[in-house]
Formats: C-alpha cells, sequence, structure tokens
C-alpha cells in the first residue's frame, strides 16, 4: 500500500512524521518488546530531530539501525551515526547503546559483515530482517541508502547488509541494506520537502523511472512518501 501525503509546510510535515512514528511504535511495542527503526541521514536527519521530541514511548524500548553508514570514524562529518549522536541524544532520552553502529575500524566488506551479526541479534537469522519502520531519504539521482541508479547492489537478492566500495558520491566506502530488507519492512517512510527534490520526486512517483526509489514496494508493508508542498509541486495529484 502506497500513500503520499502533500503537507502544507515543513513544520506538518514533522507533525505527520511523528503521527507516523507514535503510531508505529504503539503497534510494535503491543505485540513486542523492541521498535526497530533504519535511520537514514541528510536531510531526514533534521526532520527526526524535530519530529522525535513530539512522540510520547517508552524510549527504552527503541533501536536505531541504519539503512546505510559511511565507513569514516564516527567524529567524521561523513559518519550517520556521528550526526545522529550529535543532533539527537539529548533531545530524547536514549543512550548510545540503542544505536545499532558499525565498526568503522574494519574494510567495507567486514563491516558489512560484521553488521549483518549485529542485526542477528535482534531479528532470526534464518529470515529476512522485517524493521518496524525504515527511515528512507531521496537522492536527486533516486538513489536510496547506498543503492545507486544502475549499479550492481540492486540486484543482490540474498545478503541483508552489503559493502560499497564505489560510491559514485564520496565516501566511496559504504555499507547498505539490500532491496529485500527493505522491501521486507512494516512501513517505509519518505519525508522529503523543499523545491531541490521535486523533479525526483516527479521521476519517481509520476514518470514511475526504473529508479533505486521506485523499487521501494514493501512486500506486506506500507510505504509512505510525506512531502510538502515544494517537493510535490511538479505532481499533478498535488
Amino acid at each position: 500500500m502506497e500513500k503520499i501525503l502533500v503537507e502544507p509546510r515543513d513544520g506538518t510535515v514533522v507533525s505527520c512524521l511523528s503521527n507516523l512514528l507514535q503510531t508505529s511504535a504503539e503497534e510494535a511495542l503491543t505485540i513486542g518488546d523492541t521498535f526497530k527503526v533504519g535511520l537514514s541521514g541528510g536531510s531526514l536527519v533534521q526532520l527526526l530531530v524535530d519530529s522525535l521530541p513530539n512522540v510520547t514511548t517508552d524510549w527504552s524500548k527503541w533501536y536505531f539501525f541504519f539503512c546505510d553508514e559511511r565507513v569514516v570514524p564516527f567524529d567524521s562529518n561523513d559518519s550517520t551515526y556521528g550526526v545522529y549522536k550529535s543532533k539527537l541524544i539529548g533531545k530524547i532520552p536514549i543512550t548510545e547503546e540503542q544505536f545499532i553502529k558499525i565498526n568503522p575500524d574494519l574494510s567495507a566488506e567486514d563491516v558489512a559483515k560484521d553488521y549483518i551479526k549485529k542485526m542477528s541479534v535482534f531479528f532470526p537469522p534464518d529470515r529476512v530482517p522485517c524493521f518496524d519502520v525504515l527511515l528512507l531519504g531521496l537522492g536527486l539521482d533516486g538513489h536510496i541508502c547506498s543503492l545507486f541508479p544502475g549499479h550492481k547492489l540492486l540486484n543482490e537478492a540474498s545478503l541483508w547488509v552489503c559493502p560499497i566500495n564505489d560510491s559514485p558520491k564520496p565516501p566511496l566506502s559504504r555499507i547498505t541494506l539490500t532491496l529485500p530488507v527493505i522491501n521486507n519492512a512494516k512501513r517505509c517512510i519518505f519525508a522529503i520537502t523543499g523545491y531541490g527534490k521535486a523533479g525526483i520526486v516527479k521521476r519517481v512517483l509520476q514518470d514511475r523511472e526504473n529508479l533505486p526509489a521506485a523499487r521501494v514496494q514493501p512486500h506486506n508493508g506500507e510505504l509512505y512518501w510525506v512531502l510538502d508542498e515544494d517537493a510535490a509541486k511538479f505532481l499533478e495529484t498535488a
């Protein structure tokens, strides 16, 4: 199921995102002991920093994973975990231990293998992980996570997490969730603001170009596109 929600401004995007996360957490914690969320970087960070303090929940049961991560030290500006650590911890009552982090001292190949082991603590190792929520960003070229247009990793069918050493944008070395994991999530959420993304939003949602973002189609879950009016400007339905 795909839902496109067009909000009048940034503030209502934040409110909509808060409500979706609140509902998702309540659903997960009604049937289990943890709420497992996949994070992306970029402009999504600030939207989450603004949204999450509005959520009422048992924060101790939240665990944060990374939809992709750059293989760099945590104090690097390129570290997605580093950005969340500096901007989010302290705004809501969570600890560093609730983030499932990479080991930045390893090669990308070994980082990916190690991350699969860390995920196996939370997900049965004999089946595809099922995240409660994946929060996805949208690149100007239509990439999601570190799955780029035309890249061979788009065809990965068995591994949960893969390394990439030839990223089209720096830094070159990263790890990323694969499409089977992304499309097994209970809820995938894109939250996008700004006129700068309007073109690529149209290419994905209206023109249905064969871009990585267009391949996000949860098999048994829900897909939300939360857009402000600027990001939705070129959509005929907006």
